[in-house]
């Protein structure tokens, strides 16, 4: 059942509260940790030996720590090409379709997000920026619980437009063969990629940021994992480029007495279905469709073949919240600034506009999540943990950097170097002034 809550103080202190990654972990992690170590470890820990070990051993340790903690010594580690082009092969004619039209779209929404060099000669000499793409990418495209596709299209396709020139696949060998799903496999061919690696965890996160005999070291590391996988990149921010610090799935609704009660509760159910830790709220003025919503969440969720998680994630971070009206149900949205935030209210475009702090907006009840985690086209990677507040979802400037370029002219660096003395001083760094005035008395004569 999810619950339904009217005191609004009491929400933000409870449902809206959010939880750090390094919160109370369960007995059943901790002590999933101590059988792979031997030992009574924090997961911090358990991350940092398995990275260091990465690191000095390379591949060995990949494969010694796949085996530990997967139960499969991958072998090779990278995905044979004709394995990814027999995958292709054997893709059923329906999902084929399906994902290119996925990829149609995904790629004609990158395509016009301009990423542009510039220059401009009006301030004197020649100023710019040039945009340069990253040289090589890692994608790490979760796998643990079910094949993801989208996944793997929503952080490559961006790269690609952006003009990244080598991208590297890592994800979690399944099964006792360490195999990769088929259509995992398919979708990478589909795009052309050649390097899929069968390695996930913080295994998959060291042989990326450090390299190894067989997998590449990146420049950047995209996508979601899990629990460890998020510790791992946390390790070694500064060393190699990271999209952000994913945490559990987010999604919340305002809707009022036009919206469908049984499209809303889809649309929940829908989103706790991934994970025992996903975050679905409903803010709604509507007592009748908060109660309509609960009565059709109970009726849909019997069907569903993961209803064990969605009733944990209900129950651990779901709710139904009662607000006095409108207005206050946008402002604990902006407050918390969701992964997701879905809009089913009869006047939307009014209300979209108030909104400020979303990873992605969903305006009215056609434009569903579910939607937008795999065909409509913008990527399906969207700021966590409140990080929409200052972080925007995944896009093709992720992919490039920004070169400024400095041409000055000799007049223009006579005229500008008696003021960067000036300021120079002002900060008692007698080198940068001394470096600025050589330029103005040995410039230009008067």
């Amino acid at each position: 059942m999810i619950a339904i809550h009217t005191d609004i103080s009491l929400v933000r202190k409870t449902v809206l509260a959010r939880a750090t990654l390094t919160s109370e972990y369960s007995t059943e992690l901790l002590d999933s940790v101590e059988q792979v170590f031997g030992e009574e470890i924090s997961p911090e820990t358990a991350v940092a030996r398995v990275m260091e070990d990465v690191r000095v051993r390379g591949d060995d340790a990949v494969r010694d720590w796949s085996r530990r903690i997967d139960g499969v010594s991958p072998d090779p580690l990278e995905v044979p090409v004709q394995e990814l082009e027999a995958a292709a092969h054997t893709l059923p004619s329906e999902v084929d379709r399906a994902l290119r039209l996925a990829v149609d779209r995904i790629r004609e929404f990158h395509s016009r997000q301009v990423v542009r060099s510039w220059s401009t000669s009006d301030l004197g000499g020649v100023l710019g920026q040039r945009v340069v793409p990253l040289a090589r990418v890692g994608i790490y495209v979760p796998g643990g619980t079910a094949p993801l596709p989208s996944s793997l299209l929503m952080a490559t396709i961006p790269a690609q437009v952006a003009g990244v020139r080598e991208i590297v696949i890592c994800t979690p060998p399944r099964g006792s063969g360490g195999n990769v799903p088929a259509v995992v496999l398919a979708a990478a061919h589909m795009l052309g990629i050649r390097h899929v690696l069968r390695v996930g965890g913080a295994q998959a996160i060291a042989a990326l940021t450090f390299g190894t005999e067989t997998v590449p070291r990146v420049d950047k590391i995209v996508g979601p994992g899990n629990l460890f996988v998020t510790l791992a990149k946390k390790q070694v921010f500064g060393q190699v480029g990271l999209d952000g610090i994913a945490g559990p799935t987010e999604t919340m609704v305002v809707a009022d007495e036009s919206a469908n009660p049984e499209w809303i509760a889809a649309d929940l159910l829908a989103q706790a279905e991934h994970d025992i830790l996903s975050i679905v709220i409903l803010l709604t003025p509507s007592r009748w469709l908060a109660e309509e919503v609960q009565m059709a969440v109970e009726r849909q969720i019997v069907s569903l073949s993961r209803a064990e998680i969605i009733s944990k994630a209900l129950h651990n971070r779901g709710g139904i919240v009662i607000t006095p009206d409108l207005e206050t149900a946008i402002d604990v949205a902006n407050e918390f600034a969701p992964e997701h935030l879905c809009l089913s209210v009869s006047d939307s475009d009014r209300w979209s506009s108030e909104i400020r702090n979303a990873g992605g907006l969903f305006v009215n009840e056609h434009s569903c999540e579910v939607l937008g985690d795999y065909v409509a086209g913008p990527s399906h990677i969207m700021p966590t943990g409140g990080s929409a507040r200052f972080a925007s979802a995944g896009n093709v400037f992720d992919y490039v950097k920004i070169m400024s370029i400095f041409q000055l002219d000799e007049e223009t660096s006579v005229r500008l170097s008696p003021v960067a003395e000036t300021i120079a001083r002002c900060e008692y760094l007698d080198g940068h002034a001394t470096s600025a005035a050589l330029r103005y008395e040995d410039g230009l004569p008067s």
